[in-house]
Protein backbone atom coordinates (compact mmCIF):
# COMPACT_ATOMS: atom_id res chain seq x y z
CA UNK A 1 0.00 0.00 0.00
CA UNK A 2 1.47 3.46 -1.00
CA UNK A 3 1.85 5.59 2.06
CA UNK A 4 -0.36 8.04 0.78
CA UNK A 5 -3.03 5.80 0.62
CA UNK A 6 -2.40 4.29 4.12
CA UNK A 7 -2.82 8.21 4.88
CA UNK A 8 -6.23 8.59 3.63
CA UNK A 9 -7.32 5.22 5.19
CA UNK A 10 -6.61 6.68 8.77
CA UNK A 11 -7.65 9.82 7.93
CA UNK A 12 -6.16 11.12 11.68
CA UNK A 13 -8.93 9.11 13.83
CA UNK A 14 -6.24 6.32 14.81
CA UNK A 15 -4.20 8.92 16.07
CA UNK A 16 -6.87 10.27 17.95
CA UNK A 17 -7.10 7.65 20.35
CA UNK A 18 -5.69 7.01 23.21
CA UNK A 19 -3.37 4.18 23.10
CA UNK A 20 -5.39 2.39 26.89
CA UNK A 21 -8.71 2.86 24.87
CA UNK A 22 -7.39 1.35 21.34
CA UNK A 23 -6.24 -1.78 23.49
CA UNK A 24 -9.25 -1.62 25.49
CA UNK A 25 -11.59 -1.93 21.99
CA UNK A 26 -9.04 -4.39 20.40
CA UNK A 27 -9.88 -6.53 23.47
CA UNK A 28 -12.71 -8.83 22.63
CA UNK A 29 -13.86 -10.19 19.39
CA UNK A 30 -15.92 -7.86 17.13
CA UNK A 31 -18.23 -8.96 14.21
CA UNK A 32 -18.73 -7.43 10.96
CA UNK A 33 -20.82 -8.81 8.51
CA UNK A 34 -19.91 -7.98 4.44
CA UNK A 35 -22.78 -8.44 2.11
CA UNK A 36 -21.46 -8.18 -1.15
CA UNK A 37 -24.42 -8.10 -4.33
CA UNK A 38 -21.79 -10.01 -7.40
CA UNK A 39 -21.05 -13.30 -7.93
CA UNK A 40 -18.27 -15.09 -5.76
CA UNK A 41 -15.51 -14.53 -8.12
CA UNK A 42 -11.85 -13.70 -8.46
CA UNK A 43 -12.21 -10.00 -9.09
CA UNK A 44 -14.89 -9.50 -6.32
CA UNK A 45 -12.77 -11.16 -3.86
CA UNK A 46 -9.65 -8.74 -5.14
CA UNK A 47 -12.04 -5.97 -3.95
CA UNK A 48 -12.74 -7.75 -0.88
CA UNK A 49 -8.97 -8.62 -0.07
CA UNK A 50 -8.02 -4.52 -0.72
CA UNK A 51 -10.70 -3.81 2.17
CA UNK A 52 -9.50 -6.16 4.51
CA UNK A 53 -6.27 -5.27 3.52
CA UNK A 54 -7.10 -1.77 4.56
CA UNK A 55 -8.76 -3.51 8.04
CA UNK A 56 -5.54 -4.96 8.75
CA UNK A 57 -3.79 -1.48 8.54
CA UNK A 58 -5.98 -0.02 10.72
CA UNK A 59 -5.82 -2.86 13.62
CA UNK A 60 -8.38 -5.02 12.52
CA UNK A 61 -7.24 -9.10 12.40
CA UNK A 62 -9.58 -11.21 10.74
CA UNK A 63 -9.07 -14.32 13.34
CA UNK A 64 -7.39 -12.09 15.83
CA UNK A 65 -10.10 -9.45 17.30
CA UNK A 66 -12.37 -9.40 14.59
CA UNK A 67 -14.65 -12.24 13.09
CA UNK A 68 -15.76 -11.38 9.40
CA UNK A 69 -19.10 -13.03 7.95
CA UNK A 70 -19.44 -12.80 4.00
CA UNK A 71 -22.34 -13.80 2.02
CA UNK A 72 -22.39 -13.28 -2.00
CA UNK A 73 -25.35 -12.41 -3.57
CA UNK A 74 -26.17 -10.98 -6.78
CA UNK A 75 -29.94 -11.99 -7.64
CA UNK A 76 -32.52 -9.92 -5.68
CA UNK A 77 -33.72 -13.28 -4.26
CA UNK A 78 -30.16 -14.83 -2.50
CA UNK A 79 -29.70 -10.82 -1.53
CA UNK A 80 -32.56 -10.49 0.67
CA UNK A 81 -32.26 -13.93 1.60
CA UNK A 82 -28.25 -13.02 3.33
CA UNK A 83 -29.33 -9.79 4.37
CA UNK A 84 -31.99 -11.53 7.19
CA UNK A 85 -29.40 -13.59 7.67
CA UNK A 86 -26.67 -11.86 8.20
CA UNK A 87 -28.86 -9.45 10.38
CA UNK A 88 -29.68 -12.52 12.66
CA UNK A 89 -25.86 -12.49 13.38
CA UNK A 90 -26.13 -9.27 14.99
CA UNK A 91 -22.87 -8.34 13.63
CA UNK A 92 -21.14 -4.98 15.23
CA UNK A 93 -21.53 -3.19 11.91
CA UNK A 94 -22.29 -4.73 8.42
CA UNK A 95 -20.40 -3.80 5.03
CA UNK A 96 -22.56 -4.01 1.66
CA UNK A 97 -22.97 -2.59 -1.46
CA UNK A 98 -24.12 -2.05 -4.49
CA UNK A 99 -27.85 -1.29 -3.92
CA UNK A 100 -29.15 -4.17 -4.82
CA UNK A 101 -28.30 -5.80 -1.33
CA UNK A 102 -28.01 -2.56 1.04
CA UNK A 103 -31.88 -2.02 0.26
CA UNK A 104 -32.99 -5.68 1.81
CA UNK A 105 -30.28 -4.38 4.45
CA UNK A 106 -32.27 -1.34 5.47
CA UNK A 107 -36.08 -3.00 5.45
CA UNK A 108 -34.04 -5.69 7.94
CA UNK A 109 -32.56 -2.96 10.72
CA UNK A 110 -32.66 0.33 11.36
CA UNK A 111 -30.09 -0.18 14.21
CA UNK A 112 -26.92 -2.33 13.36
CA UNK A 113 -24.60 0.34 11.58
CA UNK A 114 -24.18 -0.24 7.94
CA UNK A 115 -21.28 1.27 5.29
CA UNK A 116 -22.13 0.84 1.54
CA UNK A 117 -20.39 1.44 -1.44
CA UNK A 118 -20.92 1.48 -4.89
CA UNK A 119 -24.45 3.19 -4.41
CA UNK A 120 -26.31 5.76 -6.69
CA UNK A 121 -27.98 8.22 -5.75
CA UNK A 122 -28.59 6.95 -2.45
CA UNK A 123 -31.07 10.09 -1.30
CA UNK A 124 -33.24 9.69 -3.53
CA UNK A 125 -33.65 6.37 -3.26
CA UNK A 126 -34.52 6.71 0.60
CA UNK A 127 -31.02 5.15 1.66
CA UNK A 128 -29.99 8.42 3.38
CA UNK A 129 -31.47 11.75 4.30
CA UNK A 130 -28.38 13.39 3.77
CA UNK A 131 -25.13 13.18 1.91
CA UNK A 132 -23.62 15.26 5.30
CA UNK A 133 -25.83 13.66 7.78
CA UNK A 134 -27.10 10.54 7.07
CA UNK A 135 -29.22 10.62 10.39
CA UNK A 136 -29.31 7.15 10.37
CA UNK A 137 -28.24 3.92 10.61
CA UNK A 138 -26.30 3.92 6.98
CA UNK A 139 -23.41 5.73 5.82
CA UNK A 140 -21.10 5.20 3.52
CA UNK A 141 -19.22 5.70 -0.14
CA UNK A 142 -21.51 6.61 -2.95
CA UNK A 143 -20.90 7.17 -7.02
CA UNK A 144 -20.45 10.32 -8.61
CA UNK A 145 -22.69 9.19 -11.41
CA UNK A 146 -23.88 12.79 -13.43
CA UNK A 147 -19.98 13.84 -14.07
CA UNK A 148 -19.45 9.79 -15.13
CA UNK A 149 -22.11 9.37 -17.20
CA UNK A 150 -21.73 12.82 -18.85
CA UNK A 151 -17.43 11.81 -19.46
CA UNK A 152 -18.91 8.55 -20.78
CA UNK A 153 -21.12 10.14 -23.35
CA UNK A 154 -18.11 12.75 -24.16
CA UNK A 155 -15.88 9.87 -24.46
CA UNK A 156 -17.64 8.35 -27.13
CA UNK A 157 -18.39 11.68 -28.95
CA UNK A 158 -14.40 12.42 -28.71
CA UNK A 159 -13.91 8.82 -30.55
CA UNK A 160 -16.74 9.11 -32.73
CA UNK A 161 -17.51 12.06 -33.14
CA UNK A 162 -20.79 11.44 -35.93
CA UNK A 163 -22.51 9.80 -32.43
CA UNK A 164 -25.34 11.12 -31.93
CA UNK A 165 -27.90 8.62 -30.29
CA UNK A 166 -26.51 7.05 -27.44
CA UNK A 167 -28.32 4.14 -25.67
CA UNK A 168 -27.95 2.91 -21.95
CA UNK A 169 -28.17 -0.54 -21.12
CA UNK A 170 -28.89 -1.47 -17.22
CA UNK A 171 -30.94 -4.39 -15.84
CA UNK A 172 -34.48 -3.86 -14.61
CA UNK A 173 -33.67 -5.07 -11.04
CA UNK A 174 -30.88 -2.48 -10.58
CA UNK A 175 -32.81 -0.55 -7.96
CA UNK A 176 -30.81 2.86 -9.98
CA UNK A 177 -31.87 2.01 -13.46
CA UNK A 178 -34.51 4.63 -13.35
CA UNK A 179 -32.16 7.03 -11.49
CA UNK A 180 -29.48 6.79 -14.51
CA UNK A 181 -32.26 7.09 -17.48
CA UNK A 182 -33.73 10.19 -15.92
CA UNK A 183 -29.81 11.48 -15.96
CA UNK A 184 -29.42 10.53 -19.80
CA UNK A 185 -32.44 12.37 -20.56
CA UNK A 186 -30.99 15.54 -18.52
CA UNK A 187 -27.54 15.40 -20.30
CA UNK A 188 -29.10 14.44 -23.49
CA UNK A 189 -29.32 18.37 -24.73
CA UNK A 190 -26.15 19.69 -23.64
CA UNK A 191 -23.89 16.48 -25.40
CA UNK A 192 -26.16 16.91 -28.65
CA UNK A 193 -27.48 13.11 -28.65
CA UNK A 194 -30.68 11.57 -28.77
CA UNK A 195 -30.77 9.17 -25.36
CA UNK A 196 -32.51 5.52 -26.09
CA UNK A 197 -33.76 3.61 -23.12
CA UNK A 198 -32.07 -0.10 -23.32
CA UNK A 199 -33.01 -1.39 -20.07
CA UNK A 200 -32.75 -5.35 -19.98
CA UNK A 201 -34.93 -7.71 -18.03
CA UNK A 202 -33.25 -11.16 -19.67
CA UNK A 203 -29.88 -11.89 -21.07
CA UNK A 204 -32.05 -13.24 -24.49
CA UNK A 205 -33.00 -8.95 -24.53
CA UNK A 206 -29.03 -8.13 -25.21
CA UNK A 207 -28.65 -9.11 -28.62
CA UNK A 208 -31.78 -7.61 -30.15
CA UNK A 209 -30.98 -4.38 -28.42
CA UNK A 210 -27.62 -4.11 -30.45
CA UNK A 211 -29.17 -5.41 -33.55
CA UNK A 212 -31.30 -2.03 -33.06
CA UNK A 213 -28.66 0.31 -31.95
CA UNK A 214 -26.56 -1.08 -35.08
CA UNK A 215 -29.09 -0.35 -37.40
CA UNK A 216 -29.73 2.96 -36.71
CA UNK A 217 -26.80 5.38 -37.89
CA UNK A 218 -24.70 7.13 -35.72
CA UNK A 219 -25.41 4.77 -32.41
CA UNK A 220 -23.47 4.32 -29.71
CA UNK A 221 -23.79 2.38 -26.19
CA UNK A 222 -23.15 3.12 -22.36
CA UNK A 223 -22.94 0.37 -19.89
CA UNK A 224 -22.76 1.82 -16.23
CA UNK A 225 -22.03 0.10 -13.09
CA UNK A 226 -24.41 -2.95 -12.68
CA UNK A 227 -23.88 -6.48 -11.36
CA UNK A 228 -25.72 -8.30 -13.32
CA UNK A 229 -24.35 -7.14 -16.66
CA UNK A 230 -20.86 -7.06 -14.72
CA UNK A 231 -20.97 -11.45 -14.73
CA UNK A 232 -18.14 -13.22 -16.71
CA UNK A 233 -20.45 -14.59 -19.47
CA UNK A 234 -22.96 -11.57 -19.81
CA UNK A 235 -19.93 -9.06 -19.88
CA UNK A 236 -18.43 -11.31 -22.45
CA UNK A 237 -20.94 -11.66 -24.31
CA UNK A 238 -21.84 -8.03 -24.50
CA UNK A 239 -18.29 -7.24 -25.93
CA UNK A 240 -18.87 -9.63 -28.60
CA UNK A 241 -21.63 -8.02 -29.80
CA UNK A 242 -20.71 -4.92 -29.60
CA UNK A 243 -18.10 -6.50 -31.95
CA UNK A 244 -19.59 -7.82 -34.02
CA UNK A 245 -22.04 -4.92 -34.81
CA UNK A 246 -19.16 -2.61 -35.01
CA UNK A 247 -20.88 -0.48 -32.33
CA UNK A 248 -18.75 1.99 -30.14
CA UNK A 249 -19.49 1.25 -26.63
CA UNK A 250 -18.15 2.77 -23.08
CA UNK A 251 -18.21 0.88 -19.80
CA UNK A 252 -17.90 1.62 -16.36
CA UNK A 253 -15.45 -0.92 -15.66
CA UNK A 254 -12.22 -1.67 -16.60
CA UNK A 255 -12.94 -5.95 -16.64
CA UNK A 256 -15.02 -5.11 -20.26
CA UNK A 257 -12.21 -2.88 -21.94
CA UNK A 258 -9.35 -5.93 -20.71
CA UNK A 259 -11.54 -8.10 -22.56
CA UNK A 260 -11.62 -6.72 -25.57
CA UNK A 261 -14.18 -3.89 -25.28
CA UNK A 262 -13.03 -0.45 -26.34
CA UNK A 263 -12.94 1.59 -23.11
CA UNK A 264 -14.01 2.07 -19.79
CA UNK A 265 -14.67 4.94 -17.88
CA UNK A 266 -15.45 4.96 -13.92
CA UNK A 267 -14.89 4.65 -10.45
CA UNK A 268 -11.96 2.27 -9.25
CA UNK A 269 -13.86 0.81 -6.93
CA UNK A 270 -10.30 -1.03 -5.32
CA UNK A 271 -10.44 2.60 -3.62
CA UNK A 272 -13.59 2.62 -2.73
CA UNK A 273 -13.34 -0.39 -1.27
CA UNK A 274 -9.98 0.94 1.30
CA UNK A 275 -11.91 4.18 1.77
CA UNK A 276 -14.63 2.27 3.46
CA UNK A 277 -12.45 0.42 5.42
CA UNK A 278 -12.10 3.69 7.55
CA UNK A 279 -15.44 4.15 8.49
CA UNK A 280 -15.86 0.14 9.89
CA UNK A 281 -12.99 1.09 11.52
CA UNK A 282 -14.67 4.62 13.19
CA UNK A 283 -17.87 2.69 13.78
CA UNK A 284 -15.92 0.42 15.40
CA UNK A 285 -14.27 2.52 17.96
CA UNK A 286 -17.63 3.86 18.71
CA UNK A 287 -18.55 6.89 15.74
CA UNK A 288 -22.00 6.80 14.96
CA UNK A 289 -22.52 6.42 11.21
CA UNK A 290 -25.03 9.63 11.38
CA UNK A 291 -22.21 11.65 12.38
CA UNK A 292 -20.25 10.52 8.78
CA UNK A 293 -21.26 11.89 5.79
CA UNK A 294 -21.40 9.90 3.01
CA UNK A 295 -18.37 10.53 0.61
CA UNK A 296 -18.78 10.26 -2.79
CA UNK A 297 -15.76 8.04 -5.08
CA UNK A 298 -12.91 10.54 -6.09
CA UNK A 299 -10.09 8.72 -7.87
CA UNK A 300 -12.03 7.55 -11.77
CA UNK A 301 -9.94 4.75 -13.97
CA UNK A 302 -9.61 5.44 -17.85
CA UNK A 303 -8.84 2.98 -19.89
CA UNK A 304 -8.79 2.26 -23.69
CA UNK A 305 -8.35 -0.58 -25.93
CA UNK A 306 -6.09 0.63 -28.62
CA UNK A 307 -6.30 -3.11 -30.30
CA UNK A 308 -10.37 -2.93 -30.08
CA UNK A 309 -10.36 0.70 -31.50
CA UNK A 310 -7.66 -0.06 -34.69
CA UNK A 311 -10.03 -2.91 -35.27
CA UNK A 312 -13.00 -1.09 -35.63
CA UNK A 313 -11.41 1.38 -37.31
CA UNK A 314 -11.41 4.55 -35.23
CA UNK A 315 -8.46 6.99 -35.24
CA UNK A 316 -8.03 8.13 -30.90
CA UNK A 317 -6.96 11.16 -30.56
CA UNK A 318 -3.07 11.36 -29.15
CA UNK A 319 -4.59 13.88 -26.41
CA UNK A 320 -7.54 10.77 -25.32
CA UNK A 321 -4.34 8.40 -25.71
CA UNK A 322 -2.43 10.86 -23.43
CA UNK A 323 -4.96 11.15 -20.80
CA UNK A 324 -5.80 7.93 -20.40
CA UNK A 325 -4.86 5.32 -16.83
CA UNK A 326 -4.32 2.66 -19.03
CA UNK A 327 -3.58 1.54 -22.92
CA UNK A 328 -4.58 -1.73 -23.88
CA UNK A 329 -2.32 -2.28 -26.67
Amino acid sequence: MKRREFITLVGGTAVAWPLGARAQQQDRMRRLGVLIGSDDNAEARGLFAEFQHALEQLGWSYGGNIQIDIRWGSDTERGTAYAKELVRLNPDVIFAGPTNVVLPLQRETRTIPIVFVRVSDPIGQGIVESLARPNGNITGFSNADFPILGKQVQLLKDIVPTVSRVGLMIHTINAASAHYYRLLDELAPSLGITPVAAPIGEIGEIEPIFKALAQQPNSGLVVPGDSVLEARAIRELIVRLAASHRLPVVYAQRSFAADGGLMSYGIDPAEVFRRAASYVDRILRGEKPSDLPVQQATKMDFVINLKTARTLGYNVPLALLASADEVIE
